[in-house]
């Protein structure tokens, strides 16, 4: 038990058959689970959002590598030609190498959703639900593994400590900034610390321009490198290393935290996801990221003539994001996985395996091997580096900045939900939508404000709700009214919302239009036209800075597709396709970003 609180709860479930029963010592840890269940029962039991690996099915038995989203594209580069040895055990099995990424955030809950099953008797060892090796991309959300295994199993050490995991990559984390405010944010020795009070580029140096600072990070709840970003704020505004970091410290600069926070733009799900944002929608939607030095290499690699270059500013003191390769000692993990496992971790730590890495832009874990050439002023990073390599805080102190910043540090959010509930809604699409929404309005958090409206030929009034009982209890209603019928006025429902979010604008949090439409607009008194000239006013060269997110729902024939990507990017959100099976796990993501 490592939770220093004054909370306790024991929590029963039954999925199916399988009754689980768990208990919880951080409040925080119990609402993540909810929000978890609520999506294991809408999606199958699956568990967050993750990247099936398109890896050719190799033979024998499978060694399931379960990693975090940056060790992605070295896992499965690399699991092609291991599987093309047709690698073997000693006595002649043969076995093949898969990948499945994650946040590493979902990592860890999987994992543990996964040993609590298995401690109550619901879930055999030899399920292939585990994972026979995994990773996250820093160590503390390692360390978070194995403190909450722990809990499941105490006194067992089914996760081995991190110096007993072998390193397979590493990339620090730094700031992500356009070529030309580079030099600026360069002049300052405490980034973080300036950025409590700094409002403009010109605020951190006085050569520099004028811009606003708008700044992105992943949301620390299931992003490593917000979780790292996050604990790196408490330090820096605190003047303490993570690792002396108390609760007491947390507690008392999490108002600190909440000035820098105050200057987000989104949080977002994947590191590689938000820098590619950054790159797409141009520095006046973010023109400070804190990412993976790769996430910079790989903006670089792929920018189109005449894009803004972007470069890597090192800070002093970092988080280094060591990915290790963690086999567990636990009784899911056979004999023979065990001896193929030590193959795979042996074969990622060769020099020619770690090219790999390099290539991809993560640095190796292997000494002599050579960076290569995307290690370059060419791709805005320093090939020789410098800095103070921070350590994880306690994983107690962990679990309370991640609480801090939920209930105070984190950027509201006042999001404008607009349904589409016209016929072609029937059945089994509304049901999947209505228990989704559900999900979103129990899991919201104490700041988070939304309004919903639903249309079909016509354009009902906003329902608002939020993190109260109150709050949810309008919106569980709202869910509960929808009914499917009638034609789509798509283009007067997105004017609406923006329009509504205008009047009612909440400059210190991010505002934003989320749709969920199954159709093409068939009754709107407006154009798409007159729509993107209406949208283009209130986007992120405005004052009013309101996103647009689209969900096109159902088969793809259904809907315009082209058309709700335009309203996405217009205002610096973006389109996403889904069905009853997927949407549960794709409004989940979204809510993150807010």
């Amino acid at each position: 038990m490592y939770i220093v609180t004054c909370f306790q709860a024991t929590v029963t479930v039954v999925l199916g058959s399988q009754q689980i029963t768990m208990q919880f010592w951080s409040k925080s840890w119990l609402q993540r689970f909810a929000l978890v269940l609520g999506l294991l029962m809408l999606s199958g039991c699956g568990f967050g959002s993750s990247e099936e690996s398109n890896i050719p099915q190799g033979r024998g038995f499978e060694v399931k590598f379960l990693v975090g989203s940056a060790l992605k594209h070295f896992c499965e580069e690399a699991a092609v030609p291991f599987n093309q040895q047709n690698p073997k055990l000693d006595d002649g099995s043969e076995f093949h190498l898969t990948c499945e990424a994650k946040g590493s955030g979902d990592v860890v809950t999987q994992l543990t959703t996964l040993a609590t099953q298995l401690n109550q008797g619901t879930l055999s060892a030899d399920a292939n639900e585990f994972p026979t090796l995994a990773s996250v991309d820093g160590e503390i959300y390692q360390s978070q593994l194995i403190a909450r295994m722990n809990e499941v199993f105490p006194g067992q050490s089914y996760i081995p400590e991190i110096t007993d995991s072998p390193l397979l990559a590493n990339s620090p984390m730094v700031f992500m900034v356009p070529e030309d405010l580079a030099a600026g944010l360069q002049q300052s020795d405490d980034l973080f610390k300036s950025l409590v009070t700094a409002e403009t580029h010109q605020d951190l140096d006085s050569s520099s321009s004028p811009q606003p600072i708008y700044y992105v990070h992943t949301a620390p709840t299931r992003s490593n490198s917000g979780l790292q970003t996050l604990v790196a704020q408490f330090a820096s505004v605190s003047g303490k290393r993570p690792e002396d970091l108390t609760i007491a410290d947390v507690q008392q600069y999490q108002v600190d935290v909440q000035k820098i926070q105050s200057k987000i733009t989104r949080y977002g799900t994947s590191t590689g996801s938000l820098a590619r944002s950054m790159v797409e929608n141009g520095p006046f939607w973010a023109s400070i990221g804190s990412v993976y030095e790769s996430s910079v290499i790989e903006a670089n690699s792929n920018l189109s003539p005449g894009s803004v270059k972007y470069t890597a500013v090192y800070p002093k003191a970092t988080f280094t994001s060591s990915m290790r390769g963690i086999l567990p000692d636990a009784p899911w993990v056979s004999d023979d996985e065990r001896e193929a496992a030590e193959q795979v971790l042996a074969y990622f730590q060769s020099p020619e395996t770690q090219q790999i890495a390099a290539n991809l832009g993560l640095r190796p874990a292997t000494p002599g091997v050579a960076l290569g050439p995307k290690f370059s002023e060419q791709y805005g990073v320093n090939p020789q580096l410098s800095y103070d390599s921070y350590r994880s805080p306690a994983p107690e102190v962990a679990e309370a900045m991640i609480q801090a910043w939920s209930d105070v540090a984190k950027k509201p959010s006042l999001v404008m939900v607009v349904v589409d509930s016209s016929g072609s809604m029937q059945g089994e699409k509304m049901t999947a939508v209505q228990n989704t929404l559900k999900t979103y309005v129990d899991s919201l958090g104490p700041k988070d404000q939304i309004a919903l409206i639903d249309f079909d030929d016509n354009i009902r009034p906003p329902v608002r709700a939020d993190g109260t009982s109150d709050g949810r209890n309008q919106g569980i209603q709202f869910i509960g009214g929808l009914r499917a019928d009638g034609g789509t006025r798509l283009y007067d429902s997105a004017l609406e919302a923006r329009n509504w979010l205008q009047q009612n604008l909440r400059p210190d949090a991010i505002n934003a239009v989320l749709i969920l439409t199954d159709g093409e607009d068939s009754d709107s008194r407006i154009s798409l036209q007159q729509l993107g000239d209406e949208l283009e006013e209130s986007g992120f060269n405005s004052d009013e800075r309101i996103a647009f997110f689209t969900v096109g729902y159902g088969n793809e024939d259904e809907f315009d597709s082209s058309a709700l990507e335009e309203i996405a990017s217009l205002n610096g959100g973006y389109y996403r396709k889904g069905d009853p099976s997927t949407i549960a796990q794709l409004m989940a993501d979204l809510q993150l970003e807010f």
